[in-house]
C-alpha cells in the first residue's frame, strides 16, 4: 500500500445504494446526485463519472469552481449550481455549461443579457422558499418571478424545487405542509403554461421519509453515500459507500504513570502499548475526538489516548492483539465482522455525519474500489499506475485475509 492513511470508496456499493434509490422511488423519478463539497469528501469527479454509469440525470454543487471541476472531470449532464452566484460569474457559467440557480430579479437581467450576447441560452432553475428560510424567492413573490424570468430573452426554465429544513425530525406535519403548498404552485404554474419540466423536493431525508414529495426527481446526496438520516422511516437497503483507515506507523510500550500527548490530559495508570496512528486533525480528524474517540484494530474497539493532535492520533492496544507498524486501524468503516460508524465518530465529534466526511482534507489519499479490486488510487501529488496497482494488491490480500504481518 502506497500509503498510509487513505479515505476507501466502494463503488459498487455506492451503484447499489442509486438503485435502493430508484426501486424507493418507484423508478421513473430523474436523480439529482448533490456533488458539492467534494461529493461529501468522496471525491467530486469520481463520483461524477460513477453516477453517469448508472444514469443520474443531473449533479448539485455549491459554486462554481465545483460544477468547473465537474466540467473539466469530463461530467457530460447538466450541472446546477445550487447556491446562487454572483454576477461576476456569469461569463464562466455560460462559457461552462453550469446551470444558475437563480434567486433575484437583478441577476437574472444580467445573466439574460450575457447568454444574448454569448448567442447561447441559459439553463436556470428557481428555489423557492416554502419555509427553510436561507435562499430563494419567497413563496408568496414565486408565482411572478417565475413568470418574469421565463420571459427574459435566453432564459430556459429547466426546474423549480424547494427544501425541506427538518424531513429527517420525528414531526414531518411542517415538511407536509411546505409540500402541499409547493404542489398548489406547481399547479399555478401549469395553468399558466409555466410549469418547468422538472419540479423537486425531496432531499435525502425527504426521498426516505415522504413518499409523495419525489414529484418528477430526487434531490440526494446523504443517503445516495449510504448514511441514512437521523430518522429514516423506509429504510432503504443503503450501505456506506466510505470508510477512513490507516495504517500504524509505531508501536510504543509507555509504564504506569507516562503523560500521553498535548496537555497531559492522560496518564498511564499501568504499562500501556500505544498505536500511533498517523491521523489528525490536519486531516479533518475532529480535536473533539480527544479520549472519547475509538478506532477498529483487528476487528477490535481500541480507545484514542490524550489529544488528537494536528498529524497523529495515538489509540490503547493493551488489551488488543499483537500489534506490529504497517497493520491496519479503521476510523470509520467496517474491520472483519465489526463497525464503526461515521454517525458514532459524528457523536463523540459533537456534530453530523456530513461535517466527518465533508472535512477530511486533501491529504488523505482517495481510494476508489469496484469488483473487488482497486480501479484508482488520487493522492494529493496526483496519480501513479504503480500506485494503484500496489494498492489493489493490498486490498485484495486484506479482504482475503491473505496479509502477512510485518516482521
Amino acid at each position: 500500500m502506497p500509503v498510509s492513511t487513505w479515505v476507501e470508496v466502494d463503488l459498487d456499493r455506492f451503484a447499489a445504494n442509486l438503485g435502493a434509490l430508484r426501486a424507493l422511488t418507484g423508478g421513473e423519478r430523474q436523480i439529482l446526485l448533490v456533488a458539492k463539497a467534494d461529493a461529501y469528501g468522496h471525491g467530486a469527479v469520481e463520483m461524477a463519472a460513477a453516477a453517469e454509469r448508472e444514469g443520474v440525470s443531473l449533479f448539485g454543487v455549491a459554486t462554481l469552481h465545483e460544477g468547473l471541476q465537474l466540467r473539466m472531470g469530463g461530467c457530460s449532464r447538466p450541472i446546477v449550481a445550487l447556491s446562487p452566484l454572483l454576477a461576476s460569474e456569469i461569463d464562466d457559467a455560460i462559457a461552462h455549461g453550469i446551470d444558475p440557480t437563480i434567486a433575484d430579479r437583478e441577476f437574472a437581467i444580467a445573466l439574460s443579457n450575457a447568454a444574448v450576447e454569448a448567442g447561447s441560452p441559459v439553463r436556470v432553475h428557481i428555489e423557492v422558499d416554502t419555509g427553510m428560510g436561507r435562499m430563494g424567492v419567497r413563496e408568496e413573490q414565486a408565482e411572478a418571478f417565475i413568470a418574469e424570468v421565463a420571459a427574459l430573452p435566453a432564459l430556459r426554465l429547466a426546474s423549480v424545487y424547494t427544501h425541506f429544513p427538518d424531513a429527517d425530525s420525528g414531526d414531518l406535519a411542517f415538511s407536509r405542509d411546505q409540500l402541499a403548498r409547493f404542489s398548489a404552485l406547481l399547479g399555478r404554474l401549469e395553468a399558466r403554461g409555466l410549469r418547468p419540466p422538472l419540479a423537486h423536493a425531496a432531499n435525502s431525508a425527504g426521498t426516505v421519509n415522504l413518499p409523495d414529495a419525489g414529484l418528477d426527481g430526487i434531490r440526494v446526496g446523504l443517503v445516495a453515500y449510504g448514511v441514512h438520516p437521523p430518522v429514516d422511516l423506509a429504510r432503504p437497503p443503503v450501505r456506506p459507500v466510505m470508510s477512513l483507515r490507516s495504517r500504524l506507523v509505531q508501536v510504543r510500550d509507555l509504564p504506569a504513570g507516562a503523560p500521553v500527548s498535548y496537555a497531559r490530559t492522560f496518564v498511564t495508570s499501568r504499562p500501556t502499548r500505544v498505536g500511533v496512528v498517523p491521523v489528525g486533525y490536519g486531516h479533518g480528524y475532529s480535536w473533539l475526538l480527544s479520549g472519547r474517540g475509538q478506532m477498529l484494530f483487528e476487528g477490535r474497539r481500541v480507545p484514542i489516548l490524550g489529544r488528537v493532535t494536528m498529524d497523529l492520533t495515538l489509540v490503547d492496544l493493551t488489551d488488543a492483539p499483537p500489534a506490529s507498524v504497517g497493520d491496519e486501524v479503521v476510523l470509520f468503516g467496517e474491520q472483519g465482522e465489526a463497525t464503526l460508524s461515521v454517525e458514532e465518530v459524528a457523536g463523540w465529534s459533537e456534530t453530523l455525519p456530513y461535517e466527518v466526511m465533508c472535512t477530511i482534507g486533501k491529504r488523505v489519499t482517495r481510494l476508489y474500489r469496484r469488483g473487488g479490486r482497486a480501479v484508482r488510487v488520487t493522492t494529493l501529488v496526483g496519480e501513479r499506475p504503480e500506485w494503484t496497482a500496489a494498492a489493489d494488491d493490498y486490498v485484495r490480500r486484506r479482504d482475503a485475509g491473505a496479509l502477512a504481518r510485518p516482521a
